[in-house]
């Protein structure tokens, strides 16, 4: 039994928890905070938070929290455990709650001698032993109704031990903790579907949009350099009209994996899907000459995607003589600039802004005065666009 004052502090705990849980943005923050809040309610020296990864019948530890052992981290990268190391998770993945009952905690003890309640394993007990923990509670953590990992929590040895009711208590706060996970999940998920190009799995222009707000700010503060490759998949509408418009997304497709591979030769690089036939890589950090050769790779390797015409790429980069960049819309006009006289001389390499030295014509193309109304004929450079032809 639990008695008025220590419910009292319990109650407290599962308030402070799920307001914990209800701020976070990510499932790994999400982890932080319950592995954290979960310690501190039960008591407890120690606390971790695993996922179970059915591909690889492994456990992998996301989260450990408070007085670490040896070889512990509090967010390691490589520790997990064969599924095998603990034969009570047989039953936790495909027993009685699985039929409709409900998941349940145990405790485990390092002088246990006999199986507990909900199953004793043996790997535990002895990692409890090496460790200097006396006891611990295990509690399934459940998301969408499907085994999703454990919140484990430990007491030092000469603590008392974990009992009964603590382990009720665990299945409270593994509840919460799913809760929580399962928030931040479809958080995560309508960020995606909000920064993702449904055809390609690329980023979208909001992404891009996003990125490079945050890469000149970069430029400002801290002189990165930062670059814009465009892209502009040639012979989209005649494929359509000839092949027919699968033909016409497949080929979409393969060139977003193209650029995708390209783009990854840049570290921390982000491709696009502008939309359309428009594509776009936004690099920050690396040379101007690094994007360019990447841009002169992925014209080569269009070419020889079978269907379609190539591609033309423009090239925009403060690292080149483009003169004061302040804005994402100055430079997607240079990139855009390049792109356009790359279409217009039928190149098969990248045109870059600002490489033909003083009057360059991308440059002079990209900071003319607005045109008048567009023709149907003729294109205008991004952002100049009057407010009925923009989608």
């Amino acid at each position: 039994m639990v008695d008025g004052t220590a419910a009292d502090v319990r109650l407290r705990a599962v308030v402070e928890l799920a307001q914990a849980l209800a701020t976070e943005q990510t499932p790994q923050a999400a982890v932080r905070a319950g592995a954290r809040r979960a310690r501190l309610a039960m008591g407890g020296s120690f606390a971790a938070i695993s996922a179970w990864e059915r591909e690889a019948g492994r456990l992998r530890v996301l989260v450990n929290d408070g007085h670490l052992a040896a070889g512990e981290a509090a967010e390691p990268t490589d520790e997990s455990y064969s599924v095998h190391d603990f034969p009570e998770i047989a039953e936790y993945l495909h027993g009685t709650w699985a039929g409709g009952g409900e998941p349940h905690a145990w405790v485990e003890a390092a002088d246990s001698a006999e199986p507990s309640s909900g199953g004793h394993s043996w790997g535990r007990t002895a990692a409890l032993r090496r460790r200097g923990r006396g006891s611990c509670v295990v509690a399934p953590i459940v998301v969408h109704g499907r085994a999703w990992g454990e919140l484990y929590v430990a007491r030092a040895i000469g603590e008392t031990a974990f009992g009964r009711t603590d382990a009720d208590f665990a299945s409270v706060l593994a509840a919460l903790i799913a809760a929580g996970i399962a928030q931040t999940q479809r958080l995560a998920e309508v960020r995606r579907l909000a920064f993702t190009d449904p055809l390609t799995g690329l980023g979208n222009r909001r992404a891009v949009d996003v990125r490079l707000d945050e890469a000149l700010e970069r430029h400002r503060l801290e002189g990165a350099v930062v670059s814009l490759v465009v892209c502009d998949l040639n012979g989209l509408k005649r494929v359509n009209d000839l092949l027919g418009h699968a033909v016409g997304d497949r080929l979409l497709e393969r060139f977003g994996s193209l650029l995708s591979l390209c783009g990854a030769t840049l570290p921390g690089s982000l491709a696009a899907r502008l939309g359309g036939d428009e594509f776009c890589i936004v690099a920050v950090g690396q040379p101007a000459a690094e994007v360019e050769l990447v841009a002169e790779e992925l014209c080569r390797r269009a070419h020889e995607l079978g269907v379609g015409e190539g591609v033309a790429v423009g090239v925009a980069s403060t690292g080149d003589a483009i003169g004061p960049v302040r804005s994402a819309r100055r430079l997607f006009r240079l990139a855009d600039a390049a792109q356009y006289r790359a279409k217009a001389l039928r190149a098969a390499h990248p045109v870059v802004a600002g490489r033909e030295g003083p009057g360059d014509p991308v440059v002079q193309l990209a900071d003319a005065p607005p045109p008048g109304p567009p023709t149907p004929e003729r294109r205008t450079l991004r952002g100049r666009r009057p407010p009925e032809a923009r989608g």
